[in-house]
């Protein structure tokens, strides 16, 4: 064989080794899937649904992402069962089936995976305020780490609030919305 041909083959051989992974990541990147599949590892499926409902009416696309699009309810899933104690998860677990029950009775819907972020919004709005009859003492709590989970998020914490990953010049009488154009610190 030609000296000349064999290295010519090297070459594409060499080339379509290192063009074919970054190919394949293209490809696969240009699918749109829409909502992901996700199976709860604690929740039952039910309570997965539920929650990702309820984490999108707590904080719902804007200009910025839905808590499901940043999944929010995948990282409450595994931090219930990761971190909670029972007693805590049983409360999350219980304040969930009430808030989808009773969304479920007022909007005559069969099945939990039917509610929307209408649905399940007033309801939890009235389980917040402090003289509601019914006792939801635990949705505070879902509520504050739906927002905790959000702003915990990569790009929440880089691409929505102030973020600076290397400190720079200390300015202790700046304007605060001057400094990070009204934002809040990421850290």
């Amino acid at each position: 064989m030609d000296r000349r041909k064999a290295l010519i083959q090297m070459g594409k051989s060499l080339g379509y080794v290192v063009a074919t992974p970054t190919l394949l990541g293209l490809m696969q990147s240009c699918k749109n899937e829409g909502k992901q599949a996700w199976t709860p590892e604690f929740l039952t499926q039910e309570q997965g649904s539920v929650l990702r409902t309820l984490v999108d009416a707590i904080l719902p696309k804007t200009d910025t992402p839905s808590a499901s699009e940043v999944n929010a309810h995948i990282f409450l899933d595994s931090f219930v069962k990761e971190v909670m104690d029972t007693k805590e998860q049983l409360n999350f677990r219980s304040t969930l089936d009430q808030l989808a029950e009773l969304a479920l009775n007022n909007s005559n819907k069969e099945q939990a995976e039917q509610l929307t972020t209408e649905d399940l919004g007033p309801v939890m709005l009235s389980a917040l305020q402090p003289q509601s009859g019914t006792e939801f003492r635990y949705a505070k709590k879902i509520r504050d780490l739906t927002v905790w989970a959000y702003k915990c998020n990569e790009y929440i914490a880089e691409e929505v609030l102030a973020y600076l990953p290397v400190p720079g010049e200390y300015i202790p009488c700046g304007d605060l919305d001057e400094l990070t154009d009204g934002k809040a610190w990421s850290i």
